[in-house]
């Protein structure tokens, strides 16, 4: 309600949004000078004011949340943006940090996949026309990645997924690194693995862990036993979604000594029990070789080597 006089003129304007009736009502109170200037100033703040309204009204809803998937590779995946479709809706799905376009409703029950320009996707799209939602299917690791659609309705919307697609994991293999007389040292290994974490366990208890993210062409884990020990051990490959176990037969990996000199002793004390064979040998069979000399007993090394060598 506007009151003039002849020096000032009083406006009460108070702007303020009903987002439930879609109406506004206006009423702030401003004291100025009757000028041209200040009222086209005024008319600007009118102006810029539905402005700003309209954005906040939802004319355009952009969706900061990112929705985190994760799945095995082989097996098939659905985003849904839990929505349903009327007609003349457009939805967009695109994939990557580029924003490649991989799929398109478009009006009422008109689907399009344009899987041919991104060969990852080749027959293995499929778009809900009622929901919007996208499957994938038989993914790879190669559909790793960020996803967004954008659904426009009158107002605009998007949604967005990152998904990570695991590789199928393989069981660790345990070997035996070396021993000694009275223990036997192990190591756990996988091969061509990204994302995992290797652990050696004894019973339920957790010995030690390792975790990579990127591409490891071997991954090994150390462990050390003693023979006479009778607890479980386990080696476990895990990643967020499935694990693969080896269980340690201690009896099997880890012989004594006496069954396995080679192997507990090393070479250089092979080769010195391969000598004082034969020189035993020789003495026990009479021959003329009782007391070797110096030379004799480096050929007889030499021939030692040869044996160790063929074990």
């Amino acid at each position: 309600m506007l009151r003039q006089t002849s020096q000032t003129e009083v406006v009460l304007i108070s702007i303020q949004p009903d987002f439930t009736s879609q109406h506004y009502q206006i009423g702030v109170v401003l004291l100025f000078q009757t000028s041209e200037l200040l009222k086209k100033m005024f008319l600007m703040f009118v102006f810029l004011f539905f402005c700003f309204t309209s954005l906040v009204d939802g004319k355009a809803q952009i969706n900061d949340e990112v929705k985190s998937v994760s799945v095995m590779e082989g097996d098939s995946v659905t985003l849904h943006i839990d929505i349903k479709l009327k007609t003349g809706d457009v939805i967009d799905w695109v994939f990557g940090l580029k924003g490649s376009l991989i799929a398109q409703i478009n009006g009422a029950n008109k689907t399009s996949i344009y899987d041919v320009f991104d060969v990852r996707f080749r027959d293995r799209l499929q778009v809900n026309y009622q929901t919007g939602d996208l499957a994938i299917t038989n993914i790879t690791t190669q559909h790793t990645g960020l996803y967004q659609v954008t659904i426009t309705s009158g107002t605009v919307s998007s949604h967005r997924f990152n998904v990570t697609v695991y590789a199928c994991l393989s069981v660790p293999v345990i070997t035996r690194d070396s021993c000694s007389s009275s223990s036997c040292s192990l190591l756990c290994s996988v091969l061509n693995v990204r994302d995992v974490s290797l652990s050696w366990y004894k019973g339920n208890s957790l010995l030690s862990s390792i975790s990579v993210s990127d591409l490891n062409i071997r991954l090994s884990l150390p462990l050390e036993v003693e023979y006479q020990d009778t607890n479980t051990y386990s080696c476990v490959l895990n990643n967020t979604i499935t694990n693969q176990t080896q269980h340690l037969n201690i009896t099997h990996l880890c012989q004594s000594c006496s069954d396995c000199f080679c192997c507990c002793y090393g070479p250089e004390a092979a080769i010195r029990l391969v000598v004082s064979a034969l020189i035993q040998k020789i003495k026990t069979e009479g021959t003329i070789i009782k007391h070797p000399t110096p030379q004799q007993i480096r050929m007889m090394t030499v021939f030692a080597v040869v044996m160790v060598l063929k074990l």
